[in-house]
């Protein structure tokens, strides 16, 4: 692991707010009428000195990704344990998934389907490791994470037919994870927030089991509108608008219409109907008004919506709980948010 982002890491974890900001020249980094968490700032501004790769291919950003996700994630939550689960799909192939499970259990609870971020083309089941085992134990209910297929190699609808399998797999078996029948829940986080929100809508659609809610963490809904934050955050570390082209460069094919409901579940005609949603963004993201406007969509068609948004952190910040105590907070009040309604409900 390279030797200077293990010395950014310890650093972040030792250092004032102030000391940082004086690291980055000075100034907090605002846009957009926000001001960055200063470790945003801090890793933002040291990645800026370093030479992008060239050429970048998926291989080098999967390699990137589980690179950050070492350095700053978080380990998981203690009594949350988690074993390999293999959800059949077709005859000649699984899906690989992994499983959470709390020490404490509430038996009312169902299961938990869950979708990491990365653009359909890096992530695994370590990128959403942390926060799936925060759910977990705020829960008190099991956790499904879904290693979906990523794009080069399996281009859309690959990822998101397993997302859809997996959820179908997952209400039909509840014994397998000691959840109550007929109860379960869906989220993720960027494209893994876009696969949940179109299974809620694919549930609808088909008249499949539909999820008692949906959690959206910084959300991808609309693949055709050019918003606001698209260029006011479009050099925002970790995701820039050039990161975005590449994954969907790779993520969808030649000429694929990007109106399609099962890319841009924002633009379906009627939205009344649909699971309450959760939705949370980040201030510092080209995809910040892209989750603020589907909320916003939900709500006016009658949906139960919760929206916030955490205007001082980035997109990925799950992945940034070990380092960010901000990202930390922000991931145990959704958990703690989403984990109270289906209580309530339950």
């Amino acid at each position: 692991m390279n030797v200077l982002l293990r010395a950014l890491a310890r650093a972040m974890v030792k250092r004032s707010d102030a000391a940082l900001i004086k690291a980055c020249g000075g100034a907090p980094r605002e846009a957009g009428g926000r001001t960055l968490d200063p470790r945003f700032q801090y890793m933002e501004h040291q990645a800026r000195k370093r030479p992008a790769p060239d050429p970048l291919t998926p291989e080098v950003a999967r390699a990137q990704t589980r690179q950050l996700v070492e350095l700053f994630g978080a380990r998981r939550e203690r009594g949350v344990s988690a074993e390999p689960i293999a959800i059949p799909a077709e005859l000649v192939r699984s899906i690989p998934a992994r499983l959470y499970l709390p020490a404490a259990r509430n038996t009312a609870m169902g299961v938990f389907v869950y979708y990491h971020f990365g653009g359909g083309v890096v992530g695994d089941l370590d990128t959403s490791d942390a926060f799936c085992s925060i759910l977990a134990g705020a829960l008190e209910g099991a956790v499904l994470s879904v290693d979906y297929r990523l794009a080069p190699e399996h281009p859309w609808p690959a990822g998101l037919e397993d997302a859809i399998a997996a959820y179908r797999w997952a209400a039909a078996n509840p014994d397998r994870f000691g959840a109550a029948r007929g109860r379960i829940a869906v989220g993720g986080d960027s494209i893994g927030g876009n696969f949940a929100a179109i299974v809620a809508q694919e549930m609808q659609r088909t008249d499949g089991p539909r999820p008692d809610a949906q959690l959206l963490i910084y959300p991808a809904t609309d693949l055709v509108a050019e918003t606001p934050s698209l260029a006011t955050y479009a050099d925002a570390f970790p995701l820039t608008r050039a990161t975005m082209d590449f994954f969907m460069s790779h993520y969808l094919p030649h000429d694929q219409d990007r109106s399609d409901l099962r890319l841009s579940p924002a633009r379906a005609p009627d939205l009344a109907g649909l699971p309450p949603a959760f939705i949370y963004t980040a201030g510092f993201d080209p995809l910040v008004d892209q989750g603020a406007a589907y909320a916003q969509k939900l709500s006016s068609a009658g949906v139960e919506t919760r929206y916030h948004c955490f205007d001082a952190l980035a997109h990925g910040f799950t992945a940034f709980t070990g380092v960010v105590p901000a990202a930390d907070v922000a991931c145990r009040r959704m958990a703690g948010e989403v984990a109270e309604f289906l209580r309530r409900i339950g």
